[in-house]
């Protein structure tokens, strides 16, 4: 089944040095540009991270340091790659948890202001454990009929991820082939932060989502523990968190609160 489109969609996978959000930095991009006329762009860059590839990482990728000492870091494409994805929406696999809060970070990083919370974000993972509970290879195996023979390079992912929500699409009569129904039904909580780590409630509070202080909003958090702001500034935590929670604290000291 081909994607019903209002906008352009952009499938893509991240090669990163690691795991952590904060402080990894992106290794390999690759990227899938869907147009409503059904025409595809696919672009795939490997970039210098500026800090050492962990053992882990490389050992699941194979991208070496030496691999991209040469290539041009995420700063230098930042302009051009932001233009490119300008007005599109977003899939990937795992892509809410991992790839959007680690492409936000390397914009912000880079000075450049995307704002991935107006586009939508269609997370074929959380599609595929609401129905089926499987990794990516599984998952390609089981609704492709496919191996997935280079699995960890960005491009054979991000190719693998848009062909599953097709066939996701012709499996499931349950699922419309509309991105904004597909997007909020792979969205596992309505964040505030690419992370995750701030989320909103039933009656759209600010929740904390992590931590001893997990569920409570934000409000009483700062309430009841002020130096808890500080912590999380001085924190191993991702730019954009520490935006968010700064935009909310000035808004409370705006109302008085």
């Amino acid at each position: 089944m081909q994607l019903n489109l209002k906008n352009p969609i952009l499938f893509f996978d991240l090669e990163t040095t690691g795991l952590n959000v904060a402080s990894d930095r992106i290794v390999e991009l690759s990227a899938i540009k869907i147009m409503p006329n059904g025409k595809e762009e696919i672009k795939t860059r490997r970039l210098n991270p500026t800090i050492p590839i962990s053992a882990e990482a490389m050992a699941i990728h194979r991208i070496t340091n030496e691999d991209v000492a040469d290539c041009p870091t995420f700063k230098e494409i930042a302009k051009s790659l932001a233009q490119w994805i300008e007005g599109c929406d977003l899939a990937g696999y795992n892509s809410i948890k991992f790839d959007i809060p680690i492409l936000a970070e390397e914009f912000l990083r880079a000075g450049i202001h995307v704002d991935f919370r107006k586009r939508k974000i269609i997370d074929v993972q959380n599609i595929f454990h609401k129905m089926e509970q499987r990794t990516l290879i599984a998952a390609y195996k089981f609704y492709c009929n496919k191996d997935l023979n280079d699995a960890h390079s960005a491009e054979a992912d991000a190719l693998a991820t848009y062909e599953v929500l097709k066939s996701q699409l012709d499996r499931y009569s349950e699922l419309k082939n509309d991105v904004a129904f597909l997007a909020e039904f792979s969205s596992k909580n309505r964040n505030l932060d690419y992370a995750g780590r701030i989320i909103l409630n039933e009656q759209d509070e600010p929740v904390v989502n992590f931590g001893k202080h997990k569920g409570r909003k934000v409000r009483d958090v700062f309430r009841d523990e002020p130096s808890y702001y500080a912590w999380i500034m001085d924190g191993d935590f991702t730019l954009d968190t520490k935006r968010v929670l700064t935009e909310f604290k000035l808004s409370l000291q705006s109302q008085g609160a």
